[in-house]
Order: C-alpha cells, then sequence, then structure tokens
C-alpha cells in the first residue's frame, strides 16, 4: 500500500563541476533518504531524513510531488573577511513531499557545491496542525567505515575542550578521557559537536556543520560507532524539548564540505554562501581593528581580580557598592586603563577593552542565586567620563565588556540601557560573555531560548550601530554575512588557556579545519610571554607556542577583531617582534592556502585589502618541519621585499619558546622559500613590493 504510494521515487542533481552526485530517494515506507557520491565512489550512504514532534511527524508516508531544480553562479562582496568577493555556485533541488490525502506537506531544499552540499527541511502551513513541539530530528550522515575523526565531545554548555583525533571505533575510548566542565552537560555516550571534521580511508575530508542557525537549537552528533553513522541531536531545553516552531518555518542548513584537498576546506565559503545576505543597510560604520585588554592580568595568578573589593568573602550579597573597601588589586582603574591607551596609540593598536570596570563582579563571586551585573554604573575607581575623553584625545577606541554571568534573562531587560551608555561614551564594540549557568534556568548555552537570544542581541547591537565580540554564545553558523557587526566569537577553547595549562600546539592547526568554518573567532593571539602563573592554582603554566608562532596566528586564525593579547611590558621586551602586530592587517583581498593538514600544519597566504601588501602564515604542530611556501602568488612585474619573522635554530615550545629572528630577503613570484619551523613554532612573513 505505502509501496505503491512511494513508486520508489528517485530524484538526483551534481555539482557544478560534476565530483558530487547527490540521490534522493524514498524507501518503501515512503521515508525520504539520500546519498552522496564523490569522484565516482560512494562517500555518504544512505541516510534517512526528516522531523520528528509531538503534533505531527515528518518521517514517512510520502510521495514526491514535484521537483524544483536551478542552477545559480553569482559573487557577493562581504563587508569584512578573507576574501573580498565570493563566489556562490551551486546547483539546487527543492524536493517536495505529501502525504496520500496532503496533509502533511514537506520540502527538502538541496545545494550541491563545488566543494559540498547544503540541505534544509522547510514545513509550509499545513491542513494540520502548525504549531509544533519539535523533539528529534532524524537527519542522518552515514559514512559506512572506520574513518579518522576530528571531534570534541557533545556538550549542550561549552566548546571549550581540546580535540580528539581519533577514529569511530576508538572514539568511546576517547572520549572517556574528557572531564567534565563546571556548570556544563555534557551528553552521555558518543555524542560529539559540530563543526568537526572526518578523513576517509581513501583521504577524502569532510567537515559536518549547520549554516544560519536562526530560532533552532544547535545540531550535535550521536555517533553510532559501529555502523558509522552519525545522527543529528538537537539540544533541547531542560522539558526535553527541542524547539517550538510555528510554520511555515525552514529549519537551519546541514552542510557537508568536502574534498581530498586539505587545503580546500580551510578555503571553503559554503556555510557563509547559506546565509542571508547582509541585512545592514549602512555597513560604514563596522570596522574590523586590532585591540589590547585589561584582562591578561586577571588570568596570570592571583594578584589582580576583575572585582574592585573582597568584602563578598566576608559580607555575601553586595547592594551599596559605595561602601566598598577598595582591594587594591583591582586593575580596570582610570590611571592603568590610561597606561594601555597610551601604549595602544603609540604603537597604532585600534582600540582597548577593559573587564572589570562594572559594578557586579563581587555579586557574582557570592554566587547568589540570580546573579546580575549592572552595564551602566562603574566602580568608583574608573571614571568613565575621563576615559571616554582621554581615549577620544589619543584616537583610541574603548571597548565595552558585558559579562552577564550566563543571566541572558536579565541581560535583555538591562540591553538598550546598556548599548544606549555605550553609545553616550564612545563605545562601538563590546564583548558579552555567559560564565556559568543560564539563567532561565530551563535553558542551555546552545538551546533554542539562548541562539534566539544572541540573534535578538546582534540585532539590537546594530539599531545602536555597535560591534559584537561574543563569548560562550553558540557556535558560529555563518550569520556573520548576515549581521557583520557579528565581528568575533569565542565559542571554543581559546589562547585565554594557556594561562590554565596551556594548548598543545595541535590545538591551532585543528581549530581553522573545524571551529572557524562558522565564523571568526576571538583566540587572543600575540602572547610573547609563554611561562606564567596558572590561573586559579598557582602552578607554572607553559603555553603551547613559540614567540613566532604567536605572529602567525594572526594569518592563520583570521579575525576581523584580533587581540593583542599580551601586557604592554612584555611587548615592550620585544619591540622588533610586536612591529609584525602593529603591521599586520585584520582585513584581507584574497587569501591562498598554500600547505595543510588537519592537526599537523597550515601555511597561508593573504592579500591586505588596503594594499598590495602579502602577509604569510605557517604554523606546526609539536613537530618540527620545514615550510614550503610557493610564491606564485605573487603578480608578476615587481620586486619584492620579504620580512620574515622566524623560530630561531634553537627555539622550541617547550625548552626555548622566545628564541626568534628577524630577517628581510629579496624575492620573486614563483620561487620557493623553504622556511623551518621549530617543534610547535611558527613564521610570520610581510612580502612588500619595491616597484
Amino acid at each position: 500500500m505505502l509501496a505503491a504510494a512511494a513508486k520508489m521515487a528517485a530524484v538526483g542533481i551534481t555539482s557544478p563541476d560534476g565530483n558530487l552526485v547527490l540521490q534522493v530517494e524514498l524507501d518503501q515506507f515512503g521515508a525520504p533518504y539520500y546519498t552522496l557520491d564523490y569522484k565516482g565512489k560512494p562517500l555518504v550512504e544512505k541516510s534517512a531524513l526528516g522531523l520528528k514532534s509531538d503534533e505531527t511527524s515528518f518521517i514517512d508516508g510520502f510521495r514526491i510531488v514535484s521537483t524544483d531544480t536551478t542552477t545559480v553562479d553569482r559573487t557577493w562582496q562581504p563587508v569584512w573577511g578573507e576574501y573580498s568577493e565570493v563566489r556562490d555556485h551551486f546547483k539546487e533541488m527543492a524536493v517536495n513531499l505529501a502525504d496520500k490525502d496532503d496533509n502533511r506537506a514537506l520540502t527538502i531544499r538541496f545545494r550541491v557545491f563545488d566543494d559540498g552540499l547544503g540541505f534544509r527541511y522547510e514545513l509550509p502551513v499545513q491542513n494540520g496542525p502548525n504549531y509544533l513541539t519539535v523533539k528529534d530530528e532524524l537527519t542522518e550522515f552515514n559514512f559506512d567505515g572506520d574513518h579518522k575523526l576530528y571531534c570534541i565531545p557533545g556538550d549542550y554548555d561549552t566548546d571549550e575542550y581540546l580535540w580528539s583525533e581519533t577514529t569511530f571505533g576508538a572514539l568511546p575510548e576517547a572520549l572517556a578521557g574528557y572531564g567534565k566542565h563546571t556548570e556544563a552537560q555534557r551528553v552521555e555516550g558518543t555524542t560529539i559537536q559540530t563543526p568537526m571534521l572526518l578523513k576517509t580511508a581513501d583521504g577524502v575530508y569532510v567537515n559536518v556543520h549547520e549554516a544560519a542557525l536562526d530560532g533552532y537549537p544547535a545540531m550535535l552528533l550521536d555517533v553510532d560507532t559501529k555502523d558509522y553513522v552519525m545522527k543529528s541531536h538537537l539540544v533541547p531545553d531542560r522539558l526535553g524539548v527541542s524547539a517550538y516552531i510555528e510554520l511555515p518555518f525552514a529549519t537551519p542548513w546541514r552542510t557537508l564540505i568536502v574534498s581530498d584537498d586539505a587545503r580546500d576546506i580551510l578555503a571553503s565559503q559554503l556555510v557563509l554562501n547559506l546565509n542571508e545576505p547582509c541585512k545592514i543597510e549602512d555597513t560604514s560604520w563596522i570596522k574590523p581593528m586590532k585591540f589590547m585588554g585589561v584582562w591578561w592580568e586577571m588570568f596570570t595568578g592571583y594578584e589582580k581580580t576583575w572585582a574592585y573589593s573582597d568584602d563578598h568573602l566576608a559580607k555575601p550579597g553586595i547592594t551599596d557598592y559605595t561602601k566598598l573597601t577598595p582591594n587594591g588589586r583591582h586593575p580596570a582603574n582610570t590611571e592603568n586603563v590610561k597606561r594601555y591607551i597610551d601604549f595602544a596609540a603609540a604603537h597604532g593598536i585600534d582600540g582597548v577593552l577593559v573587564e572589570g570596570w562594572n559594578e557586579g563582579w563581587e555579586d557574582w563571586a557570592s554566587y547568589r542565586k540570580n546573579r546580575q551585573f549592572l552595564f551602566d554604573k562603574a566602580y568608583p575607581d574608573f571614571d568613565v567620563a575621563a576615559l571616554r575623553d582621554y581615549a577620544k584625545e589619543k584616537g583610541v577606541k574603548l571597548i565595552m565588556h558585558h559579562e552577564t554571568s550566563a543571566n541572558a534573562a536579565d541581560y535583555e531587560r538591562q540591553l538598550d540601557r546598556a548599548f544606549q551608555f555605550m553609545k553616550d561614551n564612545n563605545y562601538d564594540a563590546v564583548k558579552t560573555g555567559y560564565v556559568g549557568a543560564i539563567i532561565p534556568r530551563s535553558e542551555h548555552h546552545t538551546s533554542q531560548w539562548m541562539v534566539d537570544h544572541a540573534r535578538h542581541v546582534i540585532e539590537r547591537a546594530a539599531d545602536y550601530q555597535i560591534m559584537i565580540d561574543s563569548h560562550e554564545a553558540p557556535r558560529p553558523t555563518g550569520l556573520c554575512r548576515t549581521y557583520p557587526n557579528w565581528l568575533a566569537q569565542e565559542s571554543a577553547r581559546g589562547g585565554e588557556f594557556e594561562s590554565m595549562g596551556g594548548n598543545p600546539p595541535s590545538h591551532t592547526c585543528i581549530l581553522p579545519f573545524t571551529r572557524l568554518k562558522g565564523g571568526p573567532m576571538d583566540y587572543t593571539p600575540g602572547l610573547f610571554e609563554t611561562r606564567m602563573s596558572y590561573y586559579g592554582e598557582g602552578k607554572d603554566s607553559q603555553a603551547g607556542t613559540t614567540l613566532a608562532r604567536q605572529l602567525a596566528l594572526y594569518l592563520t586564525m583570521p579575525s576581523p577583531m584580533q587581540m593583542a593579547c599580551d601586557l604592554p611590558e612584555n611587548y615592550e621586551r620585544f619591540p622588533d617582534a610586536f612591529r609584525f602586530i602593529e603591521e599586520v592587517p585584520v582585513d584581507w583581498a584574497d587569501s591562498k592556502y598554500l600547505e595543510a593538514e588537519p592537526n599537523r600544519y597550515i601555511t597561508v597566504a593573504r592579500r591586505d585589502k588596503h594594499s598590495d601588501d602579502w602577509y604569510v602564515g605557517a604554523i606546526t604542530d609539536e613537530n618540527a618541519r620545514t615550510a614550503v611556501i610557493d610564491l606564485s602568488f605573487l603578480p608578476e612585474g615587481a620586486t619584492y621585499e620579504a620580512t620574515i619573522y622566524e623560530d630561531a635554530p634553537d627555539a622550541d615550545w617547550k625548552e626555548n619558546p622566545q628564541a626568534y629572528r628577524i630577517r628581510t630577503v629579496k624575492v620573486k613570484p614563483g620561487q620557493k622559500l623553504k622556511q623551518p619551523l621549530a617543534p610547535g613554532g611558527g613564521a610570520a612573513i610581510k612580502i612588500a613590493s619595491r616597484k
């Protein structure tokens, strides 16, 4: 009966270059599934599709009513990014499904690019219920082989894990080695997060993620380690509901970036292409920037605190901040901030972030039930008006800090007042934070409510012409194309962990293949002092990097909002190396990925959007290697001078991390530079034409 209705219908399309072949079929029960071949070989085998809600399910009993196909080839210009122009070239197939009585309708829209696949579910208005309580999504990725995986554990509240390089079969053992984050909800079993990377036995790389996450929870992946299948796992609220939706509705895109060349994964703009065009009519106020920050002092030992006072230790529950006793260890004070402003002005750094400036840190530290910061109330030692005027006089922008202590509901109540306070005091950018268990207490950091919250904040910020750098937010899915005032996010284990035990050198060799495919990261590079006190425990911490590698991260970890994370006094010790941070751009006209292997090494060249200068960054894992830098990207007709910031011959990330040297050589188009990289090291190169 159902078999007759389904008639084993099958439809398909190919990528523009013909290398990817997508097939969509209905089984004997009228359930949709898809397959994907790459260069004549199966890549994704028969994989289920569909949605399940309390009211009705979109799983089986379907027939293919029609298909709509089109080919699109267009370009668009990002406000900022790795390229000044992006090509959006794909073939699209919308598969329109309905049951035999036309009571349930579902469209599954597929877009096949030369570098991958995106698909989503579109639910039109139904003859049945149109308010749905989504409990599950059946989407599968069946890879049918014990392939290599690069992944982190599934978690509803944090992305701050080191990455495992493992296989399907070894995944349970790999995940068992992770500790649990405080106030974070780990998922039991073999659940991992997206974006993740897979490498098949045939050497095909696949990044699995999602695009345009809006009005829906983030997606994790439940992994069947025996049959090599990944199934979507939607982050629920604490009632077990994934999403409350009103029809018509379209889910985020499920994405597969595919290539047998690792460099193509890094270069792919597929996730951005699946997002809507920019919704901000006038983007002239959105300005990529480098910044410093009053923050690292608080991470490197016990001496400095975000809080103005220690009174909360004896008197939990602060109510009158004017009666606090200063602790003398509060760096967010007027004179110290002026010191940072002076340094930034002298070295061409655009902004200064100040953490710990506002009332509320004692309240948070005393662990009150309803944690609250105030975003228009400064501590007594932070003179808002004086610093506003002083920064303006020096040509430096102050950057606001809004740590919400995960009280997102309260932040929404204060949002307009907080943004107006920023505009009144000449702040154009804010770093937001959500450390802790989310309030409302029924929600997680990546549940539907918090996804909606993040979208609300970015839209409201655009109304006030404010740029956002969000931390502890839902991991990015390319929405920075639609709202380019969303300059950066954390949403991964960042450079701050160098003071909390350190990040291994391989960590920044995998992030560009995974986390960065959703959007730029505020990783906070620029660390020159690599040995420090272990934050919170008084132990020594050794950063997993050489000094030269930190310079290279400005190229291999691209972001339009880049921090020079270290203390001014550490930069003053190495003024010749700091010159690279002064000069390196944060916005690019073109990018060329020259060498890459996940978790091992990356070499990239980028052209400044505002000059003809090129910059090259190369990093390696714990092993020394020689990067081969092919200069074929340089235009003919000019001579070039390369200033190379490199590891010294005896450099080593553990034993001798600050050993570097700087040399200048003449280079020409087509030349191949052989650049040694120390263990855990790197190289940063500026190439200027000399016509």
